[in-house]
């Protein structure tokens, strides 16, 4: 099919795990005419679900992507995982689309995941829909959950169809006003989305004042309905079962004439490296500028970095930069993704997503251009969650150290969650990830794809020092050996910073007694003395240091005497103000079945945690929100297996740091042993 950026629409399917989402992407490409036949999740047959484990699980891990050609509309649609374990790759598609569409569950109503990717999708503004999934289900009410929705949401939530014979059809509403309903009425819903539409577009609310419905033009309305969604002022919500087939020809329908183009979307937030928005548009004649939103590493093609173009033409041999690189590499084939076939195409216009092959620079979130005019701009990055869960690991075989590094780096640059840490004071290898559930399937892939198996245990927590007071610190560092002496001296003075807020390094000498050379040196052993600590070995974070005097000699002053110098003169000054250890307090959120919320507060409470509230879920399940300082929680997973029998499920999110208890701290200081390097 040929088409152009004007027929092209970006849709993401997000929402809680087993929601269906899975199900209506396989029956929106079969309604489409992607597939022959549609698959099955309880078969391992999907085109989204092709990875082994998600088959053995039964859900979704990676996003997945594929197209559909419809007559006047190009769709391309990108599965998303529903457990909050796996929402790297979900919120990743968030940067390459115009639409998400959150699929609720009609039996289980409004969930954990439904509100966190509702909030994701308007942060980023992006055009949100509400798919409300399973309306066939018998437990089913759902005239109840569209006023929950509306009430949970906001007013601008409203039907755009609604259900009919008893969830066997669905019934468009925007456009017509004449049918019998499971609910209210078509003629009242046609009324309501389009009152909703007109008033914020005044030419269109002018042509229906002043002639009714029948003096607007399909133009003008998809005109004001796109505006609605770019504006946040709409968010449709419309009916489906993925299982029968009802409402899925309905929402392709709604696909094509009412969801935004490339070039009517929310512009892309592109900065430079002022943070100042660059304007990016959709013109196909321009410089080419692309956003890699995802990383696959095939064992057949090699590594893949799927991108979104959002600017100018790729094409077959066209040569593009990464970032601020400052040699290109040419396109040698140009793919696009339908599940897991790889379909080679001759060019990528604005709105496209598509892929290139075997270019090992290429990296999550690098910007693909042609022009060094587009050196320094990048894609505001997306806010994931903070992997808090962490293991410490070695090889289970002698000799695959190095296999065991390409590895972990392998997985690494496909999820944005996956992170690998080196701490070489403990010769450890630590991986960190969203849950124990997280890193499990990551290792087992490891193993599957690699041939790596790992020995794990618990790792360091991340903890983090600080100060509590202002004080100054004073360090003279002279040596004298035979030839040409070292000479450094230092003044200068820390201050505690409010949490989060970094660190900062200021120059207040005055009259040239530390010439300007030497001063990158001070910043250099503060930074070494930071990173290293100064009560327990954690980094230090959150305070400002000002040097304000010192001296130093025309012959012997070196770079080498001022790092000494500085990082004594900060751990004379540190010693003084009060030096406090931080811990990283998490968010928690336990999805638990009713019956065992006494036993899951009580243990939270028992790990110092805070019980910020519960929001009761259909179902019978119940969701806990808690802060917990990180180390209470290194045994959670099972502990929670135990308590609900295998049926409770936990996300951990970093909130912030805050000091640990004088009990605590004094344990950590005694079992660090620094070593007190000689001058």
């Amino acid at each position: 099919m040929s088409y152009n950026t004007e027929t092209i629409r970006n849709i993401a399917l997000a929402g809680h795990a087993g929601s269906g989402k899975t199900t209506l992407f396989e029956a929106l490409l079969h309604a489409g005419g992607a597939i022959q036949t549609q698959g099955s999740v309880e078969r391992g047959s999907t085109q989204s679900d092709t990875d082994s484990q998600e088959k053995a699980r039964g859900h979704s891990i990676d996003s997945c992507l594929a197209a559909i050609d419809l007559p006047r509309c190009h769709i391309n649609l990108i599965d998303t995982a529903g457990y909050a374990d796996f929402r790297g790759a979900a919120l990743s598609a968030f940067a390459a689309v115009e639409t998400v569409a959150i699929v609720v569950n009609a039996a289980n109503g409004i969930e954990y995941g439904t509100r966190r990717m509702m909030e994701r999708a308007k942060e980023r503004g992006l055009a949100r829909v509400l798919v409300i999934n399973k309306i066939d289900t018998d437990v089913a009410r759902l005239e109840a959950l569209t006023e929950a929705l509306r009430e949970e949401f906001g007013s601008e939530c409203l039907p755009v169809n609604l259900p009919a014979d008893g969830g066997a059809k669905v019934l468009d509403c925007f456009f017509h006003s004449d049918g019998a309903t499971d609910f209210s009425s078509l003629a009242e819903a046609h009324q309501r989305i389009l009152d909703q539409v007109v008033e914020i577009n005044e030419s269109v609310m002018g042509s229906y004042l002043d002639a009714g419905e029948e003096a607007l033009t399909p133009q003008q309305l998809h005109d004001a309905f796109e505006q609605c969604l770019r504006e946040g002022h709409l968010v449709p919500i419309c009916f489906v079962s993925a299982r029968t087939g009802a409402g899925v020809a309905e929402f392709l329908e709604l696909a094509e004439r009412l969801l935004p183009n490339p070039s009517e979307g929310n512009p892309p937030p592109f900065l430079n490296l002022k943070d100042e928005t660059i304007e990016v548009g959709a013109d196909p004649a321009r410089h080419v500028v692309a956003d890699v939103f995802k990383i696959v590493n095939d064992p057949f093609v090699g590594k893949l970095g799927v991108f979104r173009v959002w600017q100018g033409t790729i094409r077959r041999d066209t040569q593009l930069f990464i970032d601020d690189g400052r040699k290109p590499f040419k396109v040698g084939h140009l793919f696009r993704l339908n599940g897991k076939q790889h379909v080679e195409i001759e060019q990528a216009i604005p709105g496209d997503i598509a892929a290139v092959a075997k270019v090992e620079e290429i990296h999550f979130d690098a910007v693909l251009h042609d022009s060094h005019d587009e050196d320094l701009i990048h894609l505001a990055p997306l806010r994931f969650p903070q992997p808090m869960f962490g293991l410490a690991l070695e090889p289970k075989h002698k000799g695959q150290e190095q296999k065991l590094s390409q590895a972990l780096t392998r997985l690494s640059e496909e999820d944005p969650c996956f992170r690998v840490e080196h701490h070489k004071e403990l010769n450890e290898t630590v991986v960190r990830g969203l849950s124990d559930l997280h890193l499990k399937v990551m290792l087992e892939r490891m193993k599957e794809r690699y041939g790596v198996e790992v020995v794990t245990h618990p790792p360091r927590v991340a903890y983090r020092e600080t100060i509590a007071s202002r004080a100054e610190g004073h360090h003279r560092h002279k040596k004298q050996t035979g030839g040409a002496g070292q000479f450094g001296e230092v003044f200068l003075r820390v201050e505690p910073l409010d949490r989060g807020a970094g660190f900062q390094f200021v120059d207040e000498v005055k009259g040239g007694v530390i010439p300007n050379q030497f001063l990158p040196a001070i910043e250099k052993g503060v930074r070494q003395a930071m990173e290293n600590g100064a009560v327990a070995g954690y980094p230090m974070q959150d305070l400002r240091v000002t040097v304000y005097d010192g001296k130093y000699h025309p012959v012997d002053s070196k770079e080498v005497a001022f790092v000494s110098a500085g990082k004594k003169a900060f751990l004379d000054a540190v010693g003084k103000a009060r030096p406090i250890v931080l811990e990283p307090i998490v968010d928690v959120e336990v999805a638990i079945p009713e019956a065992n919320v006494g036993d899951v507060t009580g243990g939270l409470a028992g790990k110092r945690a805070r019980i910020l509230g519960t929001d009761t879920q259909r179902g019978g399940e119940l969701v806990i929100k808690a802060q917990a300082p990180l180390a209470e929680l290194i045994d959670y997973p099972s502990e929670l297996k135990a308590v609900t029998g295998g049926r409770g499920r936990y996300s951990l999110d970093l909130s912030h740091y805050e000091p640990v208890p004088p009990p605590v701290q004094k344990q950590l200081s005694e079992a660090w042993k620094p070593h007190v390097e000689e001058d």
